[in-house]
């Protein structure tokens, strides 16, 4: 129970001053004239500033509130390392011990684990969301059990009692990690990128050799062994093979006594694209489809295309000189001969042979295609003749034989079954909605995969590899038919588009595939086939152990499949033939980035508020009371600030001077004064 004189004035305090004021001066000019009842009166005065004054007495009935300690224990990946996990839950006991024997005190016990989207240790973030639940004014001090490796610090909140750190780990600790400094997401395939790599000590590290190993993987392939020196920055150039996505593994080995191996290694992931197309178009003689594969291909800016159209052909004769068809000869023999690996695709569009390019030219073409090129031709009534193309060198590497009959019918042209998974024409739409085409060029003895048919069934596309290389005959010139809209049109564009970028071998088009699409810590698992069934896919994870997963099949040809992995790094994958990596989670965890136990970054929020920052090496500190404001610890201890807080219970307030008090004084000091100055 607590009683106190409180103030309640009739009027405002200006005018209660301004009345003493103006009564004070009365008095002293009753006291200079030498009135003999000036004390009287400023009693009577007294007593009627006191009355506006408006005293009261309260009397309040009050409960002591318990004291409030937050302690924070880190749990966080890296204050598992080493035996940090042991020192927190020997520090939690005794800590416990202690709290529980302080009297008048709860404890708040935070459980920190790490951030989610790897954002580390969230310690402030935690600490704010606990004061968030309780009165600040009950708060005594805050503890947190960490090795101070902190994320969040710049979001540190105004902290209402000490902050202590009781921190794990030991002195001698130390740790070897490897740095990627830059590693860009997209690259040029056949290009250098250069990468910045460090390998780097922290801590008490030995004293041994300035250098260190380092291990390259580049999609799980064995790894190639390199020696760096150690705390310096080493630009490494790297060239991409293929398309795609490319994983790229570095591994430093992991040294005796160092804390953990887990930023010993660094996954970058980069994904290979291809700078410039180079797309040669020969066009035989000039018709309206030969707009449409320029149109097409101008219409990519990554390609660079050359065109070459054969306008008169040797057998014309209209009497127009030579030297004035054209101001500069066609570079065939350069294009055919010398520069020919340059392109990534040729296109044989309408073209018969008329000796304009020799046999061997297209002898070297048909061995480009083998050491990897690719040759598309789009066939018309000239591939049927005895001039075809087919009666050349390049029948070695073209995927099916022309009949020499050309069907001149209306036809719908339709996906085989084949087809339909296939990536080059599944999903191209309702084939039903399609217009038809006008002209077929029948061929027989196809190789390879039919995916496209025509008039009754017979080959329309056909897809094939040959060596390293890849060739398509599409056995119509009308493809053409679909862009002007004729019945409807078609996926003139997309189909073409496809066709010449599955030729130019991009990986999304590629026909069997197994590959993996990463969202955090899962993956979902892709496996495209033509086949019209699949085996388990074998994942190993980066431990070593395997798990096999079935797929469904979603649409044709393309199955799949979701996968949790249970910790970050290189994920291998397999079925049959088929295999992928992938690398789950960032390329350097936040939490292994710095491991080495510190209180510099919780210095600045630590010193404001007088904490301490103790080692739990050294044991752990006992608990003492100190007045706030004062230095919150010392050698061997930390302090807590009581806080005396209390809850009140009921508040009773009574008039210290009643009304007719107030008028009996007055009345009384007045009137005495008046008769002892009459007498006088």
């Amino acid at each position: 129970m607590t009683q106190t004189i409180l103030f309640d004035p009739l009027v405002p305090w200006v005018v209660i001053w301004t009345l003493a004021a103006i009564m004070l001066l009365s008095i002293a000019a009753a006291l200079w004239r030498g009135l003999s009842g000036w004390a009287l009166r400023g009693l009577s005065a007294l007593v009627l500033l006191a009355a506006l004054s408006g005293p009261v007495y309260q009397v309040e009935d009050r409960a002591p509130l318990s004291d409030i300690v937050l302690v924070v224990t880190d749990e966080t990946a890296s204050n598992q390392l080493s035996d940090r996990s042991t020192q927190l839950a020997v520090t939690k006991q005794e800590l416990t011990e202690h709290l529980t024997d302080r009297p008048n005190t709860e404890t708040r016990w935070i459980s920190l684990t790490d951030g989610e989207g790897d954002t580390g240790s969230q310690l402030m973030t935690a600490i704010s969301e606990a004061l968030a639940e309780e009165p600040r004014a009950r708060i005594a001090g805050i503890i947190a059990l960490s090795d101070g490796q902190v994320h969040d610090v710049q979001v540190a909140p105004a902290l209402p009692a000490p902050l202590h750190l009781l921190m794990t780990g030991k002195e001698t600790d130390w740790d070897r990690r490897l740095i990627v400094r830059n590693a860009p997401g997209f690259a040029i395939i056949g290009e250098p990128v250069t990468l910045t790599l460090r390998i780097e000590d922290q801590g008490a590290a030995p004293e041994n050799t300035p250098l260190a190993p380092l291990e390259i993987s580049i999609d799980g392939a064995p790894p190639q062994r390199f020696t760096l020196p150690i705390g310096t920055d080493i630009d490494l150039p790297l060239t991409l093979p293929h398309g795609g996505r490319n994983v790229i593994q570095f591994t430093v080995p992991e040294e005796a006594g160092e804390l953990t191996g887990r930023n010993n290694t660094a996954l970058v992931q980069i994904n290979g694209v291809r700078d410039r197309l180079r797309v040669l178009l020969v066009s035989g003689e000039p018709h309206p489809g030969s707009r449409t594969w320029r149109n097409l291909l101008k219409s990519d800016s990554a390609v660079d295309l050359v065109h070459f159209t054969i306008l008169r052909p040797p057998e014309k004769q209209d009497g127009v000189p030579v030297d004035e068809l054209s101001l500069i000869a066609f570079p065939t023999r350069e294009l055919f001969l010398e520069k020919i690996d340059d392109f990534d695709l040729i296109i044989f569009d309408r073209y018969q042979r008329r000796g304009i390019l020799p046999a061997i030219y297209l002898d070297n073409v048909a061995d480009y295609v083998t050491k990897g090129g690719a040759v598309l031709v789009a066939a018309g009534p000239d591939f049927a003749t005895a001039d075809s193309i087919y009666r050349s060198p390049l029948s070695t590497v073209l995927p099916a034989r022309p009949t020499a009959r050309v069907i001149e019918l209306p036809y719908q042209p339709s996906v085989t079954d084949l087809g339909q998974r296939h990536p080059v024409t599944a999903d191209l739409g309702d084939v039903s909605t399609w217009g038809r085409w006008l002209r077929q060029i029948e061929i027989d003895q196809p190789q390879g995969h039919v995916v496209m048919s025509g008039l009754e069934d017979r080959p329309l596309l056909v897809l094939n590899r040959v060596g390293e290389g890849r060739v398509a005959l599409l056995g119509s010139d009308h493809a053409w038919l679909w862009s002007r809209g004729y019945e409807g049109g078609g996926p003139q564009l997309e189909l073409l588009r496809r066709l010449a970028h599955w030729m130019m071998k991009e990986p999304e088009l590629e026909e069997e595939v197994l590959w993996a699409e990463a969202t955090g810590q899962r993956m979902r698992i892709l496996r495209r086939t033509l086949n019209d069934g699949i085996g388990p896919v074998t994942v190993t994870q980066p431990d070593g152990s395997t798990v096999d997963l079935t797929l469904t099949e979603r649409v044709p040809g393309l199955w799949d499949a979701s996968f949790e992995g249970p910790e970050i790094g290189l994920y291998r994958l397999r079925e049959g033939s088929q295999s992928a990596v992938i690398g789950l989670g960032p390329a350097a965890p936040r939490e292994f980035e710095e491991t080495i136990a510190t209180a510099d970054v919780l210095q600045p929020v630590i010193k404001p508020t007088r904490g301490g920052l103790l080692r739990l090496q050294d044991g752990v500190p006992v608990l003492r009371n100190i007045r706030a404001g004062r230095p919150a610890a010392g050698r061997g201890w930390i302090g807590l600030t009581p806080r005396d807080a209390y809850e009140t219970l009921s508040v009773v307030q009574s008039q210290l001077m009643p009304p007719w008090l107030v008028l009996l004084l007055a009345s009384f000091f007045i009137t005495v004064a008046w008769m002892r100055e009459g007498r006088r």
